[in-house]
């Protein structure tokens, strides 16, 4: 019997200048792959809602050399009493003089549309689908846009100015955990919770901890304001007796949790001993030091806030 080709499923990106390498960062850790087209194609499936930098996906029924191809396909499809809409994506990978442009992309809709049997609606319609070109080749399918849920989490009852945006911790869990399925995860000195509200929100499964009372009690009372469930303790990172698959670490560094070189080293090397994968976000260069506690720095990025630059280096 042959093999059941999987599915491709088209992501377009959309990043600032700042974020490029934060974006790329989640990129390679989602699709082992990054491309400044803004544009990428791939048989790996990721729910758009969970990237800040994700602005659209396209599940391919349909793939071909040219537009008719897909109009000759499309001739198919029945949508009985339910509406559609055709979107062409407004972000290819073609460079002038052979980018589509709006009016172009309108006439594409069009064309489409009107060989899918059935009743057009252009503002709510029952399902949405996609076209969009890709290294030459068309492709049309289900169309999801994604809901910038992060956004709901930049108001939280607890804050802290140094805490990382929530944009930046959504992508860092993304980066620790692209695929939640069995894994279980750690942030040690979770601060006031704002990788772990990203986190919990996605699905994926971390338990956080640390060492200060009152950001404990602010990290659970922000996770249940947002109506998930976490489990945060109290102590050391000294103290974690559990194994984990991934830790990340916001290397403490605010006025009243400054920690020391000795510290910082005694938290990479616990990590060590329970973690097999850690990201570590730091504003100091610290290779030397997350090699002394025994890891190899994989992959990494920057990514600006303010006046100073994080590192965020995926640690193996």
């Amino acid at each position: 019997m042959a093999e059941q080709k999987k599915p491709a499923f088209i992501y377009t990106y959309a990043y600032s200048k700042e974020e490029r390498s934060l974006c790329h960062l989640e990129m390679r850790s989602f699709f082992g792959t990054a491309t400044d087209d803004n544009i990428i194609k791939s048989t790996t499936r990721i729910e758009p809602s969970r990237s800040p930098f994700i602005r659209e996906r396209i599940e391919a029924i349909y793939e071909g050399a040219s537009l008719q191809e897909i109009v000759d396909q499309v001739k198919g499809i029945a949508m009985g009493d339910q509406t559609f809409k055709v979107i062409f994506s407004k972000i290819n990978d073609r460079k002038a003089p052979h980018t589509i442009e709006y009016q172009e992309r309108r006439d594409i809709e069009r064309a489409i549309g009107w060989v899918i049997e059935g009743e057009a609606d252009v503002h709510q319609p029952d399902h949405i689908f996609g076209v969009a070109t890709v290294g030459e080749r068309w492709y049309f399918g289900h169309y999801l846009k994604r809901e910038a849920v992060w956004l709901q989490h930049t108001k939280k009852p607890r804050e802290y100015s140094t805490a990382l945006s929530t944009r930046v911790a959504r992508a860092v869990a993304n980066i620790a955990v692209p695929d939640p399925e069995g894994i279980k995860s750690i942030d040690p000195c979770c601060g006031i919770g704002t990788v772990l509200v990203e986190a919990l929100s996605m699905g994926i499964n971390m338990d956080g901890r640390d060492i200060n009372p009152l950001v404990v009690n602010g990290s659970r009372e922000n996770i249940e304001y947002f109506g998930l469930s976490g489990n945060v303790t109290l102590g050391p990172i000294s103290d974690v007796t559990d194994n984990y698959d991934v830790a990340v670490i916001d290397m403490p560094y605010n006025l009243y949790t400054h920690a020391t070189p000795e510290d910082q080293l005694s938290i990479l090397k616990h990590a060590r001993r329970f973690a097999k994968k850690v990201v570590v976000i730091t504003i100091e260069t610290m290779d030397d030091m997350v090699e002394k506690a025994g890891f190899s720095i994989v992959d990494r990025c920057e990514t600006q806030k303010g006046y100073f630059t994080r590192e965020i280096l995926v640690c193996e």
